[in-house]
């Protein structure tokens, strides 16, 4: 959070204000995204995820805890990450440069094995309330995997592994697949039936023997369950962003709802080749370790689910063409909708005013002079009878029969019980 500037005090002299302008610092120069990334325009999501990770890694706070310096750099890698990622904000800043971006929509990560426990018990009271938090894999573990420090088990293809992780710790796995298999297709799932937070991630392996983070994929909540895959099936497969727009949809629902199949994006890795291949779950609970089931599968097997879900997911990239024709027809009408409803509010109060003008002017056409009435109806029904006129004496029982239609009804007498 960025404090606000302190002024200078103020002088009596005039020359003394020209002296405060000249040492004047000039207002922050925010670097373009590609060059603080290191990329083109031209390059690749995952060139551009690539980049970001190896800078947040090496700029990361846990590494640089003395160094503001770095801790700048990290602010500036995420934040040129955080336009850069985003396929809607890419474009306007590519259009229109960073006065076409809201500052105020920008979503950080937070690495919850950096955060004290203040930190973490806020975070977790506001995720508990549904405000997003959005997590990023601890520096930790990735510098572990970077440096090829980690322990990885081996994941038979069809048998499923039960296992817990603890929280901003990851599990590493490896899969050897064969020639026959890359073709027919891979799977990797995790799901958890507590319904803990994870992160399912995938690794390539670098020229080192260390291993870089590739593709990431968050857990959501689908049903009873907290679920996540991975599809290599030789096609585009497409993964959407749950957590990106939830503070969009919290300030406008209509904005989120059209905007929502934006974040609909084909996965950057379509098929793996031949070979070991490392995946990993990461605890992402904020205080209690995950629970969780990882299996991979040849999908050779699951023909008629590759051509489902390759038409199911045809079906949604059509209707998204559809909602950005049905928006701005929605808009229309919404405004129309909302010019009649505040001119039927205009027209009511108008013909009220109207009416009662009305009977005023009616009430004016009379010679005789108002009796002004001091006294209330209860005050009236009060006041004593003339001499000599007896007062009736009028039960609540009779009275409850003649308000019954007039009609003289015959009432048992009962006690009360």
């Amino acid at each position: 959070m960025k404090m606000p500037a302190r002024k200078s005090k103020s002088h009596k002299h005039h020359h003394h204000h020209d002296d405060a302008a000249a040492t004047r610092k000039p207002p922050h120069h925010r670097r373009d995204p590609y060059e603080v990334l290191g990329v083109t325009r031209n390059s690749t999501d995952q060139e551009i995820k690539s980049a970001y990770r190896k800078l947040a890694l090496k700029y990361h706070p846990d590494k640089n805890a003395n160094d503001p310096k770095a801790a700048d750099m990290f602010k500036e890698v995420t934040f040129s990450y955080s336009i850069l990622s985003d396929p809607q904000k890419k474009h306007q800043y590519d259009v229109a440069g960073f006065e076409a971006i809201e500052a105020e929509s920008q979503e950080l990560e937070l690495d919850l094995s950096s955060l004290g426990a203040v930190n973490t018990m806020l975070a977790a009271i506001f995720s508990k309330l549904g405000v997003p938090i959005k997590t990023t894999v601890s520096a930790t573990v990735l510098e572990e995997a970077l440096s090829g420090t980690i322990t990885s088990h081996p994941l038979p293809l069809g048998q499923p592994l039960v296992k817990k992780v603890e929280k901003q710790c990851a599990h590493f796995y490896s899969v050897t697949i064969t020639e026959e298999e890359a073709r027919g297709g891979f799977v990797c799932r995790v799901k958890s039936f507590d319904k803990s937070k994870f992160k399912l991630l995938y690794f390539d392996q670098e020229e080192n023997g260390g291993l870089n983070l590739s593709l990431q994929e968050d857990s959501t909540k689908t049903g009873k369950v907290t679920s996540a895959g991975m599809y290599f099936l030789g096609f585009p497969v497409y993964r959407l962003d749950h957590v990106a727009n939830s503070m969009a949809a919290a300030k406008d629902p209509d904005a989120a709802f059209f905007k929502k199949l934006d974040r609909f994006q084909p996965c950057e890795i379509t098929e793996l080749k031949a070979g070991t291949h490392v995946f990993a779950v990461y605890g992402d609970n904020f205080f209690r370790s995950a629970s969780y089931t990882i299996e991979a599968v040849c999908a050779a097997s699951f023909a008629k689910e590759k051509e489902d879900l390759r038409a199911v997911e045809a079906q949604i990239l059509s209707k998204r063409v559809e909602l950005a024709k049905f928006e701005s027809e929605y808009r229309e009408v919404l405004a129309q909708f909302t010019e009649m409803t505040n001119r039927y509010a205009q027209e009511m109060q108008m013909i009220d005013v109207l009416l009662k003008q009305r009977n005023q002017i009616h009430a004016s056409y009379s010679i005789a002079p108002q009796v002004k009435r001091s006294k209330s109806k209860r005050s009236l029904s009060n006041e004593p009878k003339e001499e000599g006129q007896p007062r009736e004496k009028k039960s609540s029982r009779s009275r409850s029969k003649r308000r019954w239609y007039n009609l003289h009804l015959k009432v048992n007498q009962r006690k009360a019980c």
